[in-house]
């Protein structure tokens, strides 16, 4: 395997980039689609967020499930971001974060009956001359869904019928602590044990670990959190951490409700603004989709040989290749 660690300089053909940490090419538009719409003839099994490039033209796909007690609009500016590059980005609302009784295999089942749906029922709801390409699809998750994203891929708890070319998870948690991890139990503390058969990129934040308050507990304890899930993946596998910020700063800026307000003080916040926490978590995901879907590794092996492009700090960054 070839081991890339972070080191000033240039990239491996000499340039450097920033592109991906700003506003891609393309206009976007906002799709919300209900599970329970009767005039669609293939309803999604979930309601879904879809935010998709309005260029005609044929897009990769990208799945992203949200944290716990989280709504999927609260994303919608990261996901903004991602779809201007080129991409199709569509979150589930895998439960109501009003009531999160969901087990982690509901989660698990919710985000495969989504993925199974996508070749009878997606192309009808995007924009005329848009299609999406799914040979080409990436799959993502935040905290808790970071953790389903990782208990999904190997098909253990739930067949999907669509192959993932690379999997990305966002501060993934697997519980309060090594005791109590919400089952599925896929963490075991050993090194290189998950067998997913792609790419894995794994971004961190420095502050996830740090309480926000006495009465809190941590929302990524150490354990349980990217650093654990970064060392119990195969290679090929990427480790990005912002120093600065906490679990829930790549989220819309103001929340709306009680489940918005709740997110904001549960978590240590980094002392930067959301917006810069955003492009700096967005742009490391187009660069992974980019690398392992379109098979163009510029910005992403440019993020790794010169971390300071990023729009924060970045640690911790390393690209183990198989």
């Amino acid at each position: 395997m070839a081991l890339l660690e972070a080191k000033p300089g240039l990239s491996s053909n000499g340039t450097t980039t920033t592109s991906v940490f700003e506003t891609g090419k393309y206009e976007v538009k906002s799709i919300s689609v209900d599970s329970g719409d009767s005039s669609i003839t293939h309803p999604p099994p979930k309601s879904l967020l879809i935010i998709t490039p309005t260029k005609e033209g044929t897009y990769p796909v990208l799945l992203f499930l949200h944290g716990f007690a989280l709504y999927n609009s609260f994303y919608s500016q990261l996901l903004t971001h991602i779809a201007s590059h080129g991409y199709i980005s569509i979150a589930p609302q895998l439960y109501n974060p009003k009531f999160p009784t969901a087990s982690g295999y509901d989660e698990i089942n919710s985000a495969a009956d989504v993925t199974n749906w996508f070749p009878q029922g997606l192309q009808s709801l995007l924009p005329e001359n848009v299609e999406a390409d799914l040979t080409k699809l990436a799959l993502a998750g935040h905290s808790r869904g970071g953790k389903a994203a990782f208990a999904l891929k190997p098909g253990s708890y739930a067949q999907t019928s669509l192959t993932f070319s690379v999997l990305i998870g966002i501060d993934p948690v697997a519980g309060t602590s090594k005791a109590f991890q919400v089952p599925p139990v896929i963490l075991t503390n050993r090194e290189e044990c998950f067998n997913l058969g792609i790419p894995v990129m794994v971004v961190g934040t420095g502050l996830g670990d740090n309480k926000a308050n006495p009465i809190f507990c941590s929302c990524a304890p150490k354990g349980v959190n990217h650093e654990e899930f970064f060392k119990e993946c195969k290679p090929t596998r990427g480790h990005m951490v912002a120093t600065d910020y906490g679990h829930m700063d790549m989220l819309n800026d103001d929340p709306m409700g009680i489940n918005g307000w709740f997110s904001g003080i549960a978590c240590k916040k980094g002392s930067g603004s959301r917006e810069i926490m955003r492009k700096c978590v967005g742009g490391i995901v187009v660069a992974s989709i980019k690398a392992y879907v379109g098979k163009d590794t510029t910005d992403l092996k440019a993020i790794v040989d010169d971390p300071t492009i990023a729009p924060t700090t970045l640690d911790s960054v390393v690209l183990d290749e198989a």
